[in-house]
Order: C-alpha cells, then structure tokens, then sequence
C-alpha cells in the first residue's frame, strides 16, 4: 500500500509541476516564440558540440557551421520576440472577451459541440496560424540577419579576419504600433470572421497542424538563407558550397526524421495526455496546457533532432559534396547585395 500511495504522490507531483504547466502555457500562448527560445537554447551548446564532433571534416566548414548556427538562433529569437509578443497579447485578449472581437455567428461556428471557445480544436487552429505564423513571416529577414551576423561571429570566436568592411546600414523598427486601442486584437477578429478561415480550421482541426507551419519554416528559412549565402560578399567564396549543402542536408534529413519521430510518439503523447488530465481534473487552464503539449511536441522533436543528431551527419555530407567537383553548384550572375 505505502508503494502504491508514493506512486501515486510521484505521478501527480509530475503532472501537476508548476513550471511544466507554464511552459506548456507558454507553448499555447506564443508558439512561435517557444520555438525559438528552444531554438537558442539547442544552439548554444548542444548543435556547436554536434557539429565539432563530426569525423574527417574541414575544421574551418566546422567552424562557419557553428558560426551559422549561433547566428540563425539569436536572429531568429530576436526576431520572434518582437513580432509575436503583440500578437499573443492581442489573441490572448480575443480569448478572455470573444464578444468584443468577434461575431455571434463566428464564436458559435467555432464552439459547434465545445461549451467553451478555448475548448473549440477549430478555434484552437484559426489562433495557432497566426502564432505559428510568425515563424513564417520572419523566415526570410531571419536569413539575412543570419548570413550578416556570421563574419561577426567568426571573427569574435575563432578570431577569423573579415573579408572587407562595409557601411553600416540603418534597420528600420519592427515593432507594431497600433493606432488606438485593441487595434490588432480587432484586426485579427476580423480574420477569424471570415467564412474560408472557419471552414479551414474545421476542415482540418485534426490534422498535424503543428508540424506542418514548422516544416514549412523551415523550409522558407533554409532556401532564403542559401539564396543570401550566394549573394553574400562578406562569404568566401570556397566556403559557400559546404555551407549550402549543410544547411540543405540538415533541413532535409530533419524534417523527414521529424515526420517519422513525431508519428512513432502518437501513441506515448495520447498517454501522456491522458494522465495530465486526470491528474489535473478540474483544474484552470487545463486546456489550455494541453494545448501547448501538441504545440511542444514537434518543436522539441524537430529540434532536438536539428540540433543533437543532424549537424554530426550533416556536417560530414557537406563536407564530402564541398570536395566533388561533380555537385559544384550552378553559376549565378553575382548582384551587389551586402548583408
């Protein structure tokens, strides 16, 4: 009896942890920036330690590959902080007052079988497009900070001279200001209004929603980052191939593993969550947590495979393609593009 009662003590201890449940909130609430804060933190030690272990590869294609990744990771991070913050305000005060935001008919659209909006798995993937969406919309300045930021990073930890200088050039501000209260809360109610994005969320609340905006991501960062590396000036030129095809390989290899890993763990994430609400019946915020379990669960799959396992194979492809001369890459008529 004494093994059953500090096992069951054990199993809600798990379950009803307090910093498992606000990051799994914070899944929910800023998807976009969970995967990046994720992200920075697989890149600072984790995909380095990966890719300086891969076996009979060019020590200086090591070093632009973790130079990328340090890149790619705090651009991205900086990024996502500053666009999704007011996205997830504004959606989080949709959640709280629907009838402020949006139209009986779309609140009931969306509640169709669920008593509560939050409850809606509809309404659950209209809100998910627009925080998973961030990762889309800074996929592509996201490539070009990446590529500009990696001489810095090279010549800061591997003391490595830089090509030449350039001007400085000013950036403009991303940040939303919004004229006059709840105006972006009000924008997007007006999207959710909309009869194609209430089809779409209905039609496909079941899919692997979640996975696929990830992979499309990374999709759209990689062929932006590739295009920027050929532009690149501050580059050399005998470095470029290796690092195309890494960043090629690694986006290829991990979301095919990622599918693949995402599907094999169906059956242990139902289990999990299962348990979470029985553990947590009744509690606030449930589905919310459980929300951000599905949201979780292919951003650490994906990561943990980008950035533990990937760069070890990757790193060694690419240095394999960088010395055949067969997969040179196709000439492109080179524009001025300083990044």
């Amino acid at each position: 009896m004494k093994v059953n009662s500090q096992r069951d003590i054990s199993f809600k201890s798990f379950y009803r942890n307090k910093t498992l449940k606000k990051g799994l909130e914070f899944a929910a609430d800023n998807g976009a920036l969970f995967a990046a804060t994720t992200t920075l933190a697989f890149s600072a030690v984790v995909r380095p330690a990966a890719i300086w272990l891969a076996p009979h590869t060019d020590k200086e294609n090591k070093k632009l590959a973790c130079a990328k990744s340090l890149s790619s990771s705090v651009a991205g991070f900086l990024l996502t902080l500053v666009l999704s913050l007011p996205l997830a305000k504004s959606i989080k005060k949709i959640d709280k007052n629907p009838q402020k935001f949006l139209k009986p008919e779309t609140i009931n659209n969306f509640k169709t079988g669920c008593e509560k909006l939050e409850e809606s798995k509809s309404y659950e993937i209209a809100t998910q497009m627009f925080k998973l969406g961030v990762g889309l919309v800074v996929a592509a300045p996201k490539a070009i900070l990446t590529c500009a930021g990696m001489p810095f990073i090279m010549q800061k930890l591997f003391h490595k001279p830089k090509i030449r200088k350039h001007k400085e050039e000013e950036s403009g501000n991303l940040t939303f200001k919004a004229k006059g209260k709840d105006k972006l809360a009000r924008d997007i109610g007006k999207i959710l209004d909309n009869k194609s994005v209430q089809k779409f969320s209905e039609k496909y609340k079941n899919s692997n929603f979640p996975m696929h905006i990830i992979a499309g991501t990374d999709i759209i960062n990689t062929a932006a980052f590739i295009d920027t590396i050929e532009r690149s000036e501050q580059i050399e030129e005998n470095r470029k191939k290796a690092l195309i095809y890494n960043s090629g390989i690694s986006t290829l290899l991990s979301i095919i593993s990622g599918y693949i890993f995402d599907k094999l763990l169906d059956k242990p994430a139902e289990k999990f969550i299962e348990n979470f609400k029985k553990a947590n019946a009744g509690m606030p915020k449930l589905e919310k947590q459980i929300e951000g379990f599905k949201i979780a669960k292919p951003i650490l799959i994906i990561g943990g495979i980008y950035y533990m396992i990937i760069p070890f194979i990757s790193t060694f492809l690419a240095d394999i393609a960088d010395h055949n001369p067969k997969l040179d890459l196709p000439h492109k008529t080179k524009k001025k593009h300083n990044v």
